[in-house]
């Protein structure tokens, strides 16, 4: 084997290494949402933009024709290897390199369903460290492991994009990555998704504060509910326990056992961020809209928008600090906490005075009983506890007079 490839297989072994010039516990990197696609993506590096998925096992990027090997049956190999898609539409395959065992995973694009056999990579990310209100430096975290993938695999993601970051439970996720216990970051990250391309929302990784503003700087975690996150065998993705849904203060007539994780691993509760609005199972939908439905009773209806099945004329509903002024949604969960959708989060506008449901119908025969969209966590601070596994939520930041466009990134030396 030539030395230089020998070379690069042997520094595949070893740990990624942090520079830093003082103590940093947490860090943040800016959220920038796409309107056209619906999708949001985390800027690392400064100017590297990649879509943010919360079930992702690892991040993958176009990665340039020269790049470094990871060996096969490595440990970051195995754990790369250790979370494969379910199901996916192998669209291509990189050419194999010269070398008797490098690593291959399988990248996928969660819109169009497409994946690709890819070598597993490594490469540097620098990220900005925080002092609570402002960036106060950055830092560096070389080797942080990754996969390469074909351009084809960037269809439908966002102009500008260079591949998609996995956040989600498993090993190699940028959240195991960069809350190294070497650094004193702790493993848990927080997002908040802006509503609007004009000011980013912003991703922390580590224990905060997450001071926001205006009026004055406040650290958001002191809001915060929180619930546990459950953990499904197999399964790297994010899941909570909700008991019940409720719509004005009522109940919809929905069984518990309808909303459980069933012996199979099928059905319950995940959050996605690649998923633009909520969706409920066809069986759970349809009570639901009956139960909105009946709670409306008294605004004017127009034609229906799709993907949505209830549309409203704008005009004639009321507006409040968190929204239009329609029933509050509850998702019941099951430590006796409520997650509250209010108008903000619940009605879409789609055009000239039309407002619609922003829930939609999943299908007969969905995996989940229910997947918690994106736009239900528009400016809502959601934070993700690994190490307790817990889900902190704030539900509208409306109520304290902030959105998750109102971090300031401007840096202070």
């Amino acid at each position: 084997m030539h030395l230089s490839k020998l070379f690069l297989l042997l520094l595949a072994f070893i740990p990624y290494e942090v520079y830093a010039s003082q103590p940093h516990k947490t860090l943040v990197a800016p959220i920038t949402k796409d309107t056209n696609t619906s999708l949001y993506s985390i800027r690392i590096n400064i100017n590297e933009k990649y879509v943010i998925d919360l079930s992702a096992p690892f991040l993958w990027y176009t990665c340039p024709p020269q790049h470094p090997l990871v060996i096969c049956r490595s440990p970051q190999c195995l754990q790369a290897q250790s979370s494969p898609p379910l199901s996916c539409t192998l669209n291509s395959k990189q050419d194999q390199p010269l070398v008797p065992c490098s690593c291959l995973v399988t990248p996928v694009n969660p819109i169009t369903k497409l994946c690709a056999s890819a070598q597993l990579t490594y490469k540097s990310f620098t990220i900005f460290s925080i002092n609570g209100n402002n960036p106060t430096g950055s830092i560096t975290f070389n080797n942080t492991y990754v996969s390469c993938a074909p351009e084809s695999l960037l269809k439908s993601l966002p102009k500008g994009v260079i591949g998609l970051a996995g956040i989600s439970r498993a090993p190699l996720a940028l959240v195991s990555q960069f809350t190294s216990p070497l650094l004193g970051v702790a493993k848990k990250f927080a997002i908040c998704l802006p509503d609007t391309d004009a000011s980013p929302g912003l991703v922390f990784f580590g224990d905060g504060p997450y001071n926001l503003m205006p009026p004055t700087n406040f650290d958001v975690a002191s809001i915060l509910t929180y619930t546990p996150l459950l953990k499904i065998p197999n399964s790297t993705d994010y899941y909570i326990d909700i008991q019940a849904i409720s719509v004005n203060g009522k109940a919809i007539p929905v069984p518990r056992k309808l909303l459980a994780v069933d012996k199979l691993g099928h059905g319950g509760v995940k959050l996605s961020t690649v998923v633009p609005y909520t969706m409920l199972r066809s069986d759970i939908y349809r009570t639901f809209l009956s139960s909105f439905i009946e709670s409306t009773q008294g605004l004017p209806r127009v034609n229906a928008v799709k993907p949505f099945s209830l549309c409203f004329n704008s005009t004639a509903i009321g507006f409040s600090s968190v929204g239009l002024h329609v029933p509050q949604i509850d998702l019941e969960l099951a430590n006796g906490k409520n997650w509250t959708i209010f108008g903000a989060n619940s009605m879409k506008l789609v055009g000239k005075d039309v407002a619609c449901l922003a829930f939609v119908n999943g299908g007969k025969i969905a995996e989940q009983a229910i997947v918690i969209g994106s736009f239900q966590m528009e400016n809502n601070f959601l934070l993700f506890d690994l190490a307790n596994s817990t889900l902190g939520f704030s539900s509208s930041l409306f109520f304290i007079r902030t959105t998750c466009g109102n971090f300031n990134f401007t840096s202070i030396p």
